[in-house]
């Protein structure tokens, strides 16, 4: 992995002039041609856009044109996302003949605005509904740290092409730990927001529309809060997207105080979880107490697992995005998630809903001890490839149920050599306090 330059730094030299953007491209290329091979991070990349793109803002830099707050950065999108120029295949040979896009998506089109550099699309599982990123049609993802292990999913290319240097800005999403699984697996902080505070909408309906939330994923924290201040505010197209902040994350957060009381729950009540992963992410909450937060002991927060409510959206969600397709091409596990939904009733869909409802009304129960709730984002080490098990990631798909702002931050490696993820989830809104203790946490002092 590389030692690369923050986005931040790289931003800066550009609109300033000491650095041009073709340049920061130009390295970017030569970094994907060189390690994409070995991890398989992006399916596709557009040299030639991406200079002219890079040589446009050139010319607006020395004619004193608009500039956005992160010129000149390298982006990679996920390819559940529209880019201009680029087909949005979402992983699926189903999607492999469709016209490329000829709009961005709301995310995109945000980063774009901010003076991002498009480079190329990332790997994904098909149609995101995997928590390890491989699919018939591009292949496996491999982690940076083994590659003989998943980089999770579903935003797997993105995590790998942040973590290993490749590019230092990814787009993500996430509806049931899309992000916040790679981000883990692969070393990263990763941030799932609140429903609505990075916007979808646009022309065609929204896929995941009550679990899904868009993000993005950096190799810090400064990164991550800058460019959230970017991205989120209100859309109109999108049924479901929040009022912006009074004031931008990167203020807010700088003015936020430690949590009273955090929540600790190895479990949530129904996971197992590996005793080391557990044991490293105690010793995290354990700095807390040191910090003068009480730690309230949370052996249950759900009183069982909420899999089979996520799963019967999932799998209905799934069945209306294929629609008349031929699904004999597609990844086996997938589609039989499609077939789960040959079996659900609109009654029983909107039973799924309305659980929804109980989920989040044990997660408001569990904030009334605490003010923020910690649990290992994974439960084990990623698995080997070629493995179905997804005992790994039971910790995660509860907060998009309950659509929560929750977190995940490196705090350690595990024996293999993987690196460890500590969850934060907030109630209802409470971005800031979540982002703020990921920060904290970020740099430990012991």
């Amino acid at each position: 992995m590389m030692i690369a330059p923050t986005l931040l730094s790289l931003a800066e030299q550009v609109r300033t002039g000491r650095r041009t953007a073709r340049s920061v491209v130009t390295e970017t290329l030569a970094n994907i041609q060189q390690l994409n091979t070995a991890t398989n991070a992006f399916i596709a990349v557009d040299v030639d856009r991406a200079l002219a793109d890079a040589e446009e803002l050139d010319r607006r830099v020395m004619n004193d044109g608009p500039i956005g707050a992160l010129a000149g950065v390298p982006l990679a999108v996920k390819d559940t996302e529209d880019a201009i120029g680029y087909r949005t295949t979402y992983g699926s040979q189903l999607w492999s003949q469709e016209p490329v896009a000829t709009r961005d998506s709301v995310l995109v089109a945000r980063l774009r605005a901010a003076g991002c550099i498009i480079v190329g699309k990332t790997n994904t599982p098909e149609l995101a509904a995997k928590g390890t990123t491989d699919n018939p049609a591009f292949g496996v993802t491999r982690n940076p740290y083994d590659r003989t292990r998943t980089a999770g999913g579903s935003s797997g290319g993105a995590a790998v092409a942040v973590a290993t240097g490749m590019v230092p800005l990814a787009t993500a999403s996430d509806g049931g730990g899309s992000i916040r699984i790679p981000a883990s697996a692969c070393g990263l902080p990763g941030f799932k927001p609140s429903l609505g505070r990075i916007p979808d909408g646009g022309p065609t309906p929204v896929d995941w529309h009550h679990l899904t939330s868009r993000g993005v994923l950096t190799r810090t924290m400064d990164e991550l809060i800058v460019v959230l201040d970017v991205v989120v505010g209100p859309e109109p197209t999108d049924l479901r997207s929040l009022p912006a902040p009074s004031m931008p994350w990167t203020t807010e957060v700088a003015a936020q105080s430690l949590p009273r009381r955090v929540g600790w729950s190895p479990t949530l009540g129904y996971a197992e979880v590996d005793p080391q992963i557990a044991a490293t992410c105690r010793a995290a909450v354990e700095r807390l107490a040191a910090d003068g937060v009480e730690i309230v002991e949370l052996p249950i927060v759900f009183a069982t697992d909420p899999v089979n409510t996520w799963m019967t959206l999932v799998a209905s969600y799934l069945k209306r995005s294929v629609g008349g397709r031929d699904q004999r091409a597609m990844d086996p596990e997938v589609r039989g998630y499609i077939g789960i939904a040959d079996h659900v009733t609109a009654q029983q869909l909107i039973a799924a809903e309305d659980d929804c409802h109980r989920i989040n009304l044990e997660l408001v129960h569990a904030f009334e001890s605490c003010d923020l709730l910690l649990t290992p984002t994974l439960a084990f080490d990623p698995g080997r490839i070629g493995e179905n098990d997804a005992r790994f990631v039971r910790a995660t798909y509860p907060f998009n149920l309950t659509r929560s702002p929750v977190g995940t931050i490196p705090v350690g490696t595990s024996a293999t050599g993987m690196p460890i993820g500590l969850q934060i989830a907030g109630p209802q809104h409470a971005d800031v306090a979540v982002l703020h203790l990921m920060k904290h946490l970020e740099h430990p002092t012991t």
